[in-house]
């Protein structure tokens, strides 16, 4: 399991200094059913955006 997940949004409210990903856990989906080709065809459920 991931120990260090990195980020680069950084109006997330889960951005951490570092480009670190301060969540609890993180939720990925595909596009394309249960399988994706790229990371182009993911999106990150977990992100919040930043008040």
């Amino acid at each position: 399991m991931a120990q260090d997940v990195l980020c680069e949004v950084n109006n997330c409210t889960y951005w951490k200094k570092g480009n670190h990903c301060g969540a609890d856990q993180i939720y990925v989906v595909s596009h394309k059913g249960d399988r994706a080709k790229n990371s182009y065809e993911t999106d990150c459920k977990t992100f919040e955006a930043q008040e």
